[in-house]
């Protein structure tokens, strides 16, 4: 189904298709009815699911370009995962591998790795290339919770 991500139940394990614009909602596992939280950690996507979830993401969020083989991307990965838990619910944080997606690493001139992107309604409000800490990229999606 276009537009949908599919995610797993925290409780029962089974999947379910959640769309784009509902990841940073609470919702209901389709198999058990428990509690489907927001996302809360960095999603990796393929472009178009990437394209879906930037047009219809009713918050902020946070995309990082990297690759498996690149060190700072592996020393940003921690960083990203708690950054997803602080902001469960009102920002989203996406992955890009660029090994596997370099046309969408084209089309936002993605030269360097790690490169990170905040989007907000739709629109890339910046860009950064490089390694920072977490407090950073915290500040980058409350400039656009602000803006929003």
């Amino acid at each position: 189904m276009k537009g949908t991500v599919i995610r797993h139940c925290p409780s029962c394990g089974k999947a379910n298709r959640v769309p784009a614009a509902r990841l940073a909602d609470h919702g209901r596992c389709g198999a058990c009815r428990a509690d489907l939280p927001p996302l809360a950690e960095p999603l990796e996507v393929t472009a178009a699911e990437f394209d879906s979830i930037i047009a219809s993401s009713p918050v902020p969020v946070l995309v990082d370009f990297w690759a498996p083989w690149c060190g700072p991307c592996r020393m940003a990965a921690p960083e990203l995962v708690s950054l997803a838990r602080e902001v469960a619910g009102r920002a989203l944080v996406l992955e890009v591998n660029v090994d596997q997606n370099p046309g969408l690493a084209s089309r936002y001139g993605v030269q360097s790795i790690p490169n990170f992107l905040v989007f907000s309604g739709g629109r890339l409000v910046m860009q950064h290339a490089g390694l920072v800490p977490r407090p950073e990229m915290r500040r980058w999606l409350e400039q656009a919770f602000a803006a929003a």
